[in-house]
């Protein structure tokens, strides 16, 4: 078995997966805490895969292989550009602060000298900033997740291998899953396996394209189990994507994919 993200608080999921419970069910309270005692701890380091050093120029998009970036402190400043002087404008202030013990991290897009293009975890989709290579460390996964929105299907590769592909549940015509490059930031286990969100939850980069906020929380999207199975193959999340209870346990537990895997999600 893999070493697994768990944050300790379901708080952060609160926000993470607003967007994501059905409008008659009640999304977590702030104050509920999460089941962890049989889940290992917390790691992003990703595979076996070499990790380029801060001086070597990098673009991302290699078939197999994607890079990670993670911060060695609890904050880290982004830039507009390599060096430059401005900050890039972050809606939430503590978007880039470590919520409990997880690691911050960020999928890279590029690496130039010492100088590191990451996709952030902020609005709008899609947005990136450059952080110096001496406040991350940097690693490789030859992990990705493809989502197709017109198949209803998520499929896990391993470099060229299919690791796991499934039927998926998606978000309605209004409130649709958006398309796009994301990544994994975290990963939470709710206090109640059978509740709405199941076993796990996988938090990643993106936001609701239409909502602002869903139950008191930031409208985020997230890979996460069901309470209705039925769902499964069917529009009808508020933009989520949906993964049958066993099938999410299986990606958490067995197959283990680190924080910074891509996600790329498509029509």
């Amino acid at each position: 078995m893999r070493r697994i993200v768990v944050l300790s608080s379901i708080a952060a999921g609160a926000a993470v997966l607003a967007g994501c419970t059905p409008a008659a069910q009640e999304a977590p309270s702030p104050g509920a805490s999460s089941t962890t005692a049989s889940v290992p701890a917390v790691t992003a380091d990703a595979s076996a895969a070499a990790a380029p050093s801060p001086g070597t120029s990098v673009v991302a998009g290699e078939p197999t292989t994607a890079y990670i970036a993670r911060a060695k402190a609890a904050e880290v400043t982004v830039l507009t550009e390599p060096g430059g002087a401005e900050q890039v404008e972050i809606a939430a202030a503590d978007v880039l602060t470590v919520p409990d013990q997880t690691p911050l991290v960020f999928l890279v897009d590029q690496i130039q000298g010492s100088w590191v293009e990451v996709y952030l975890p902020v609005r709008p989709n899609g947005t990136t900033g450059w952080i110096s290579a001496d406040d991350v460390v940097l690693s490789a996964t030859d992990f990705r997740v493809d989502v197709s929105l017109a198949d209803f299907e998520l499929t896990v590769w391993n470099g060229d291998d299919v690791v796991l592909a499934t039927e998926i549940g998606l978000g309605t015509d209004e409130l649709p899953t958006p398309g796009g490059v994301y990544y994994v930031r975290e990963l939470l286990q709710p206090p109640d396996p059978d509740g709405a969100y199941g076993p796990y939850a996988y938090g990643l980069s993106g936001f609701s394209p239409v909502l602002d906020e869903f139950a008191g929380g930031d409208a985020v999207i997230g890979i996460h189990g069901t309470d209705d199975p039925g769902s499964i193959g069917e529009a009808v999340s508020h933009g989520c994507i949906r993964l049958p209870n066993d099938v999410i346990t299986e990606l958490v537990e067995d197959i283990g994919i680190p924080l910074g895997t891509p996600v790329y999600i498509e029509g």
